[in-house]
């Protein structure tokens, strides 16, 4: 297995900018993976997959506007990405900007004095400030979308999910961008429940995976919890016979980090799903479209079949589907 047996080519145009209104919208692509049969649906009519006593799995993560900007002494201007907190001041940031070594101070704009404390791998650094930033991210706080969106987002909350409510991610759970609140209702409806994890999102989601054997790839770390009305949720519907649907990636490595222990837990996971990983938890996934090479295709590989996958990307292509965060969505069953 090589890194390269997940690449394809993606045409630019490819690359949703912009989401579709309304949510529910969105084309949906259903992957029968054990038929390999493919349909073209619109996503509001998922129901149609899902049968009473089903469970569907939401990642509640709300995505923090962590793009702020700082100056330093000089007057040149920097901008901090944070990441992952480390305690109430300390957070671990990407930055850009030139001379950022340790001991450096920088001014937040209309915010906290800040340390750079530590070097981290590549432009990350361990960042300190004078006072907790959370306040301040409501006037300087900017959300943070991924790198190949170039249209400015006109409302933000269009890139949070109708149910995101623990602040924390760094990326949204983006195949949940495309539920809407009637759409749950009705789900709920049909008999279909409902349970709720979390997992928060960090930018290495999207990170390329670099190594030529991906089994040498080290996955980043992302805390996750699984409470124990989610966990009483989930074992019951197992029990039951019913499906445990998956909405996105992150919810499936919550579930599977569940899965090796069965009770509920809240703490870091750095599951890294590969082909030939033997799914415990997820029996069907809702997911976007992935960009080549990433952990994340490999993921939706190991649950499909690499095969199937880019046969079924490359169907999606000339479909017309739009891929990425802003894009449509794919059903595996």
């Amino acid at each position: 297995m090589k890194t390269s047996d997940f690449d394809y080519h993606l045409p630019e145009s490819s690359i949703a900018q912009t989401p579709v209104e309304p949510r529910d919208s969105s084309r949906l692509l259903v992957l029968n993976r054990g038929t390999g049969t493919l349909e073209h649906r619109i996503f509001r009519e998922i129901g149609d997959y899902l049968r009473a006593g089903d469970l569907l799995v939401i990642n509640q993560t709300r995505v923090i506007p962590a793009r702020i900007y700082a100056r330093k002494s000089t007057g040149g201007r920097v901008e901090l990405l944070l990441l992952r907190r480390r305690d109430e001041l300390t957070w671990e940031a990407l930055v850009g900007g030139k001379g950022l070594r340790v001991a450096t101070k920088v001014q937040v704009e209309n915010g906290p004095q800040a340390e750079v404390k530590e070097l981290l791998a590549g432009s990350e650094r361990l960042i300190q400030f004078a006072e907790p930033i959370e306040p301040f991210f409501s006037k300087i706080g900017n959300v943070p979308l991924p790198p190949y969106i170039h249209e400015k987002l006109s409302d933000p909350e269009r890139y949070q999910t109708v149910y995101a409510r623990e602040p924390g991610s760094a990326a949204a759970p983006t195949a949940g961008l495309h539920f809407t609140p009637r759409l749950l209702d009705e789900l709920k409806s049909k008999g279909i429940r409902i349970a709720e994890v979390t997992l928060h999102v960090g930018l290495d989601t999207f990170a390329p995976v670099s190594e030529d054997d991906p089994t040498e790839h080290k996955i980043h770390t992302e805390w996750c919890q699984v409470t124990a009305e989610a966990a009483d949720a989930i074992l019951k519907t197992k029990q039951a016979g019913g499906h445990v649907i998956a909405v996105g990636t992150t919810s499936v490595r919550t579930l599977e980090t569940f899965g090796k222990k069965l009770s509920p837990f809240a703490g870091p996971t750095s599951l890294f799903i590969l082909p030939g990983y033997e799914f415990k938890i997820v029996d069907a996934m809702i997911t976007n479209f992935h960009l080549p090479k990433s952990s994340l295709i490999m993921l939706v590989s190991a649950f499909a079949g690499r095969e199937k996958i880019l046969s079924t990307y490359e169907t999606a292509i000339q479909e017309g589907y739009r891929f990425y965060s802003f894009g449509d969505a794919m059903l595996i069953l």
